[in-house]
């Protein structure tokens, strides 16, 4: 049937009503046959925050005849702001997700990991089986031979709460040492405060905005985008550094097609031309800084004709980029990456990123970046750990002195490298070797290992040698396939979590609570928490008895409630965004070694690390090998959303980008399979190909989180290639911990065939109806 631009709208509309609403079965058959109202009975709203990626937008939860139909922005949330992402809108499909985890599950006695042979069991007999073999486990290597890894909202009972109660330094995040970790080090030591979860770029009032290595549109962070779109509408110019077309480069009026790995020289060479040409915001840099004199001698050598040759991008644009953010000052920005693993040098590189925003005058000024204040909460109070917890986070310790209590052994990473917080990909290895002490056990709580951790294959070994493993879950992920026992989590939307206290120009603070009951026989993390602590002889740090009682104390210690919060959602705090409200009060918001930011750092010398940033080439590119690049798409959250058929609808696959003359030099077609394979051997996929002239010819490109091998996963299984299992080397960032995955290449392999799955359209209607 041939369809109009008019019939083809309205059959569009009705399909997002669909996905949107969740409405009957009834409203569905037809896909034009939209309902007059998604709901039939009485409406109750409950107010939360959003899980389908961690941004921790507020939600308002609209629930109808006991079941979630409908998931909103809530107004009053300093996120969110009313709006939600197409993730936010689909948490509905997720909660009735048939391919959930139901209820615990103990290997069976006999099979090996990973091969998924389970039987089903009780909660207290699951939770005895883990508790009586970590204290085995103790009793023999120690408490720290047990390793916690966290990733989510409900992270903090199983990587900070619990490790430090029991006492194992050897708790981490992949959204450290694989994400930030380079960032929260390098502005540490630079301005003394950390960057956070909430990137505090005063957006709206920017005038000139240069992205380098930024994907804003396609990571998909809630307010940033809003307030990035804002940005644009009042005429703020847009620079993107990007080896590829990116989304945002479609909107800028620059795009710098760099070649990857040198971005740094990049930045030296705009430092250069600031200070050269006299162009950097001088009274600003008196009052502020140290080390300029330093800096300035330093920048001599990194020109524009240097950096010319290193980039590939011309002297001529480089100056005229320069000059541009001069002149805009101190409304320039160059705002922070999330994701700052790439190269080993990376840690320098964001020392370069803020040393540059310091130049321009714009740290706690409005255009630039102002500064992001904690919300005032207490903590619910209990005897003083035997240990801090060491996993960080967003914000994760910077680095320095880090003294063992007596009685404890050092985290097993230790020594590595300069920063304080855990690298999570350093505890992989002893696992495997039991150096320096060994690893038997493992916690994982919502970190989907083989999408994350680089060295698929070594992880593998890792978990066959220990004596526990331990998986706290929603889906069937394949690592989780691989535990001895599965504690399976209710999801987002029917539980309690701790309470969010976000760092922003108005601090707040959040409230998780259930919409609906917990479907099947799954648990909040905090109950599984707080009953694994009590059969660890924990008691003493779990003095509530629920957590309605926890969270009501921490909101009593600060004139609020739990009930006061159910119904606001959200509790905001005044804050202090700007220098000139810190002066005010007579405060020095830079907690660095002298007090101001730090162009040159004399903590970086005395530890023998280079006190200035400094340009180091990345590793070669093989010949007939690409450098491998990933990055996200808006409509999935890294490897976690892939079983949403809501969302799977939106984008079911990923693709490899190759530019087009590559491609016609590799006969290959637009959209035909082929293998991906790395200078290691691994092969990956079978993916589709995409042949544009918006990427660069010296590199490749995947959306990560796709290649799913769990065959729980009805949805994701099979569909795309998996960025993390090609990159089977990293560079480790000898500052932060980092692990810098771009130092993986591949090449494209033809003969692959399509894979023979059933279409997501017929599967997400089976799941609609």
């Amino acid at each position: 049937m041939k369809l109009d631009r008019r019939r083809f709208l309205k059959l569009s509309a009705a399909s997002v009503g669909a996905v949107a609403f969740g409405g009957r079965a009834a409203a569905l058959r037809a896909p034009w046959a939209v309902p007059r109202k998604w709901y039939a009975g009485e409406v109750r709203t409950v107010f939360s925050y959003c899980e389908n990626c961690f941004w921790k937008c507020g939600i308002a939860v609209k629930v109808e005849g006991g079941r979630v139909r409908k998931i909103d922005g809530q107004e009053q949330n300093t996120k969110s702001r009313g709006r939600l992402c197409p993730r936010g809108q689909a948490g509905v499909a997720q909660l009735y997700d048939p391919d959930r985890l139901k209820r615990p599950l103990i290997r069976i006695e006999g099979s090996k990991r990973g091969e998924g042979k389970y039987r089903e069991a009780s909660w207290e007999e699951a939770l005895d089986y883990v508790a009586e073999r970590m204290l085995q486990i103790k009793e023999r290597y120690g408490p720290e031979a047990v390793a916690w890894f966290g990733h989510g909202s409900g992270d903090s009972w199983f990587v900070e709460y619990l490790p430090a109660a029991w006492g194992s330094p050897n708790a981490a995040k992949p959204a450290v040492s694989i994400c930030t970790a380079p960032r929260e080090t390098a502005s540490q030591w630079t301005f003394g405060r950390p960057v956070g979860g909430h990137e505090p770029v005063d957006w709206t009032e920017s005038r000139y905005i240069v992205l380098i290595g930024h994907h804003i549109g396609e990571d998909t962070h809630n307010t940033q985008l809003q307030d990035f779109a804002e940005a644009l509408r009042r005429g703020a110019k847009l620079v993107v550094v990007d080896p590829r077309f990116s989304t945002a480069a479609s909107k800028a009026h620059r795009w710098l097609p760099i070649k990857p790995g040198t971005d740094l020289a990049l930045l030296l060479a705009w430092i250069h031309v600031l200070i050269k040409e006299d162009l950097y915001d001088r009274d600003y840099v008196q009052k502020y800084t140290v080390g300029f004199e330093e800096l300035a001698v330093h920048s001599n050598k990194h020109t524009p004709e240097w950096a010319e040759e290193i980039t590939e991008i011309p002297a001529e644009t480089i100056r005229a980029v320069a000059r541009e953010m001069a002149a805009a000052k101190p409304r320039a920005v160059l705002p922070p990456g999330r994701h700052t693993v790439w190269y080993g040098d990376d840690t320098q590189r964001m020392r370069a990123v803020y040393i540059l925003n310091a130049l321009l005058g714009n740290y706690g000024v409005p255009g630039g970046f102002y500064l992001a204040k904690p919300p005032y909460l207490e903590k619910y109070p209990h005897p003083p750990f035997p240990l801090e917890p060491a996993a960080g986070g967003c914000s994760g310790s910077s680095g320095g002195a880090e003294e063992v209590p007596e009685g404890f052994k050092p985290r097993a990473d230790k020594g590595k490298f300069f920063a304080k917080t855990t690298a999570i990909q350093e505890l992989i290895e002893p696992m495997l070797s039991g150096e320096p002490y060994p690893i038997r056990g493992l916690v994982c709580y919502g970190t989907n290992l083989f999408h994350s951790i680089p060295n698929v294959p070594r992880t593998k070994k890792a978990l066959a040698k220990l004596d526990l493993y331990v998986a706290i879950d929603v889906l069937p992920m394949e690592h989780v396939m691989w535990a001895d026992v599965i504690l399976p989590e209710c999801t987002y939307l029917e539980r309690y979590d701790d309470l969010a206290a976000i760092a922003h120009k108005t601090p707040f603070i959040e409230l998780r609570q259930p919409a609906v009951e917990p479907l099947w026989e799954t648990k909040p993390g905090w109950w599984i928490a707080r009953e694994l602590g009590l059969r660890l002889g924990l008691e003493k740090y779990f003095p509530w008895k629920n957590i309605e009682e926890y969270l009501d104390t921490r909101l009593q210690l600060i004139g609020s409630s739990l009930e006061e919060l159910k119904q606001k959602g959200t509790l905001i705090q005044e804050g202090r965004p700007y220098l000139k409200d810190w002066e005010r009060r007579h405060r020095n918001p830079f907690k660095t070694p002298s007090g101001k930011i730090e162009l040159y750092s004399r903590t970086f010398a005395e530890h023998g690390l280079d006190p200035l940033p400094d340009y180091t080439p990345p590793m070669p590119v093989p010949e007939g090998f690409y450098r491998l690049l990933y990055g996200r798409t808006p409509v999935h959250s890294f490897a976690k959303t892939q079983n949403n058929w809501v969302l799977m609808e939106l984008k079911a696959e990923n693709e490899v980008w190759i530019h087009r003359e590559e491609g016609r030099k590799l006969g290959l077609r637009h959209g035909e399979y082929v293998w991906l394979e790395n200078d290691a051997g691994v092969r990956e996929g079978p993916v589709r190909v995409r042949l544009t002239e918006r990427i660069r010819r010296d590199c490749v490109y995947l959306v990560h989180g796709f290649g799913h091998k769990g065959r729980g996963l009805r949805l994701a299984y099979g569909r795309g290639a998996s960025d993390n299992a090609l990159q089977t080397r990293y560079v480790l960032d000898p500052i932060s911990g980092g692990a810098a995955l771009r130092n993986n290449f591949v090449k494209v392999v033809k003969g692959a065939a399509r894979p023979r799955l059933k279409r997501i359209g017929q599967l997400a209607r089976e799941r609609r109806l």
